[in-house]
């Protein structure tokens, strides 16, 4: 059996697929689904103190789209090229009671050498960092504090907080850094002209590790009604996303170096994608969308086929992480090729 397994500071994970925090999650049944795929680390659905973001959860809604914006059923068997778009909110169970369940579940998880990681929204920072010292004694063993919520902008004031200034990232974590001492994870926005920016603030506020990156908003007008799909903007996630993500992680790898860890998110659908992120600078990826489309058993085929994968090519998990992010060159080393462009273009424009 390949050695799958890989280390994020001084965690160390069966394997390198995590199912990111979402709707999928948010019960004691959906943790112990998502712990039993085996995946490395299940993140538990986020909570927050705001009210307007727990009834942001009552309308929630959701499309699954093909690559030519047409809805598709929400069947648990989607098509590759399936997208979801949508808009949601936060855990609405009690704060003290769902990270009594959080924890409940990483002490079961801590069983067969997983983890269930307490996740944090940003809305008030004070109130953030006393989530943080509660989870911390409950024994959670790993945080993530999510400020990269797509939804900022959209939800109520002061429900959900995006932050993209660099400066504001370091104070934020470093506030968190100073309120617990357990492996610190920081989720970053995508929508920045500078995520590697981002995470080398988020690590020089102290953070142990750094996820890139949420997901985008966007608009989607349907043809039909000629109004916006579910009324509303919405975040989107999908295949193609993936491309975009493993650049800002070889960014991030690059500015960084390559003993920080990061870990990928944004587009990986399955086993390969997983490796692709690996291959970008990840150390391990957060399976949300896909998990919440195809269900628990996409993490637990992802792990299998980076198995098979490892089983074909030889080596490990270890032995993949920034290959790809490395040996990227720029566009000032490649060889002069004179009147190569005429092969990508139709032939009455040669």
């Amino acid at each position: 059996m390949p050695d799958l397994s890989v280390r994020i500071g001084g965690v160390t994970l069966n394997n390198p697929v995590v199912i990111g925090s979402g709707d999928h999650v948010m019960t004691a049944g959906g943790l112990a689904a998502a712990r039993a795929t085996g995946a490395g680390a299940v993140v538990a659905k986020s909570i927050n103190e705001s009210e307007a973001a727990k009834r942001q959860l009552d309308g929630s809604d959701h499309v699954m789209l093909d690559s030519r914006w047409r809805p598709l059923p929400w069947d648990f068997a989607p098509p590759a090229d399936a997208m979801v778009f949508g808009r949601s909110g936060l855990q609405q169970t009690a704060s003290a009671d769902w990270i009594a369940e959080v924890a409940a579940q990483d002490r079961l998880a801590a069983e067969t050498g997983q983890y269930v990681i307490g996740s944090i929204i940003l809305a008030n920072l004070d109130v953030a960092c006393d989530l943080a010292r509660q989870y911390q004694a409950a024994g959670i063993r790993i945080l993530e504090l999510n400020i990269g919520a797509p939804h900022g902008d959209e939800a109520v004031p002061g429900a959900i907080i995006q932050e993209r200034a660099a400066g504001r990232v370091q104070e934020i974590t470093a506030r968190l850094r100073a309120a617990v001492t357990i492996p610190l994870w920081i989720k970053l926005t995508g929508q920045s002209e500078d995520v590697a920016g981002l995470a080398a603030a988020a690590r020089d506020g102290g953070a142990d590790a750094v996820i890139v990156m949420g997901r985008f908003m966007a608009l989607v007008p349907d043809v039909e009604t000629r109004a916006p799909m579910l009324g509303t903007a919405g975040a989107i996630g999908g295949p193609w996303s993936l491309a975009l993500t493993c650049r800002w992680l070889a960014q991030a790898r690059k500015k960084l170096g390559p003993d920080f860890p990061l870990l990928g998110t944004n587009g990986a659908r399955d086993g390969l994608d997983v490796v692709r992120f690996l291959l970008a600078g990840a150390r391990a990826v957060e399976m949300t969308s896909a998990v919440m489309a195809g269900g628990f058993g996409v993490a637990r085929d992802a792990v299998a086929e980076i198995a098979l994968y490892l089983a074909r090519t030889g080596g490990s998990v270890e032995d993949l992480v920034g290959l790809a992010a490395d040996r990227q060159v720029g566009y000032g080393v490649q060889p002069d090729r004179p009147g190569y462009w005429r092969d990508f273009v139709p032939p009455e424009a040669r």
